[in-house]
């Protein structure tokens, strides 16, 4: 089936071979989209600060600032274009690594016409899709929009109770530390803070600590100047200088190694830092949102993290429950996501008998409202006609559904006692696979991903590889 490429938009090209991006940009305006040009990603920064795109297409390989750095940009600005890359170097370990900071899919070199059409068409439908799941278009484009708190589902105690407990944090300039089990929705509380402070107008700049090795984490925070290391061709502004007037967030700030924590300490207590390779001070005004899934109290104990700086971190501690501790806004979830995967798949959502949701129900959730979430993902792209029953949604879930609920303190909160969230998504993709014959378009559609990511997935499966011909991903 050819992909319908009436989807058009407005599309950034960004590369520094002028012939390169003048012939993307000829075939795509040919297509009917709108396209502008960029020869480096710190031009294309500067441009998207005041303008709005459907799709950027960024090259890998580029001086100063790579498309894969230029992808972390966009993903701290949270600019929602859908970014496609274009690479002559592909590798599995490319891809995932850009499509886990938000990449829509990538482009291997050499490609033809009807590849990029199809590409980038399927990335600005994708695009829309999300916002209108959202509620609106993203970006800078809407700042009314982007500082509005975001939607956390459930009405039972709990939610309430936690609700009141970040509407009085907010509206303070004081540190936070989130708590809570793995899959429990912890960044969502921090972008609730930060949109409900005083710092709405300033950047929320995240950065996931478990990613990065020690050397290269303490380069994210405080930045490096040129030739502080090798591969250091050029300066680099550090999280804590980009979230200068508004909030960082440090997600699983135990994973920060001792020597580093020192630093970060004095950050916390002066608000002043040095980047790698300079004596030069900088002092920055930030607020810290951190958050963690373990105890960190034993962390202290055990002597993997500083006493100083957990007192310094755990200023306005907030816990967010677990959801076998709010059944009650299982339905409400349930509704909530079902009409997502529906809005993806273009489709009406599906429903559950009362069989099904009292399974729900009375399920202990080993991986929490993100196992409910790919749950009801699965649920609608392998549904029949009719309602699901509790059958069919039983043999989907992580764990017995008749096994007790974990006694599972943070330390081990979130560890499945069945599957984990890695294997469910192999399923998933597995078995939309076969619904649909292995077309892997179909597949992809249905999964709401580009047909490279799903190719990329399969490979790390041990699928063999399609064999490839003009105008279609492999």
């Amino acid at each position: 089936m050819t992909p319908d490429r009436n989807a058009r938009g407005s599309v950034l090209v960004v590369d520094d071979h002028a012939d390169a991006r003048e012939s993307m940009a000829f075939v795509l305006r040919q297509a009917g989209h709108r396209v502008e040009g960029c020869s480096s990603a710190a031009e294309a920064l500067h441009r998207i600060q005041n303008e709005q795109f459907d799709c950027i297409i960024t090259d890998l390989k580029m001086p100063g600032m790579s498309g894969i750095e230029f992808i972390l940009q966009l993903e701290e600005r949270r600019y929602k274009a859908q970014v496609v890359m274009v690479t002559a170097h592909a590798s599995v370990a490319t891809a995932v690594q850009a499509m886990r900071h938000g990449a829509f899919d990538y482009i291997e070199k050499p490609f033809d016409a009807e590849q990029l059409e199809d590409l980038v068409a399927q990335a600005v439908r994708h695009g829309r899709l999300v916002r209108d799941d959202a509620g609106g278009a993203g970006g800078p484009a809407r700042p009314q929009a982007a500082h509005q708190p975001p939607v956390m589902i459930g009405s039972g105690p709990a939610m309430q109770a936690l609700r009141a407990k970040i509407d009085l944090v907010a509206r303070t300039a004081e540190t936070v530390l989130i708590l809570g089990e793995n899959g429990t929705g912890k960044e969502l509380v921090a972008r609730s803070i930060h949109a409900q402070s005083d710092r709405r107008q300033g950047p929320l700049v995240s950065l996931n600590c478990p990613a990065l090795s020690a050397h290269l984490l303490e380069s994210e925070l405080f930045g490096h100047e040129k030739g502080a290391f090798t591969g250091a061709d050029t300066a680099r502004v550090g999280r804590f200088e980009r979230a200068d007037g508004g909030s960082i967030l440090l997600d699983e700030v135990t994973e920060i190694e001792p020597p580093l924590q020192a630093k970060l300490l004095r950050v916390l207590q002066e608000r002043t830092f040095e980047r790698v390779g300079s004596s030069e001070t900088r002092r920055v005004d930030v607020r810290v949102l951190a958050t963690t899934n373990r105890d960190l109290r034993a962390q202290v104990d055990a002597g993997r993290f500083r006493e100083d700086l957990y007192f310094r971190l755990a200023v306005l501690p907030i816990h967010v429950p677990p959801l076998r501790d709010r059944r009650e806004d299982v339905p409400e979830l349930v509704q909530h996501f079902l009409a997502r995967a529906a809005a993806r798949l273009g489709r009406d959502p599906c429903s559950l008998d009362a069989s099904a949701m009292d399974l729900l129900m009375n399920y202990h959730w080993p991986g929490n409202v993100r196992e409910l979430e790919n749950l009801m993902t699965r649920a609608s792209v392998l549904s029949s006609e009719g309602p699901l029953g509790a059958d069919e949604i039983r043999r989907w879930l992580l764990a017995d559904p008749k096994a007790p609920a974990q006694a599972a303190g943070p330390a081990t909160a979130g560890i499945p006692v069945g599957l984990s969230l890695e294997e469910m998504e192999r399923r998933l993709i597995e078995a939309t696979l076969e619904r649909f014959g292995g077309h892997r378009e179909k597949t992809a559609k249905a999964l709401g991903i580009g047909v490279r990511t799903l190719c990329g997935k399969l490979r790390q499966y041990g699928y063999a590889p399609r064999a490839k011909s003009l105008g279609r991903a492999a």
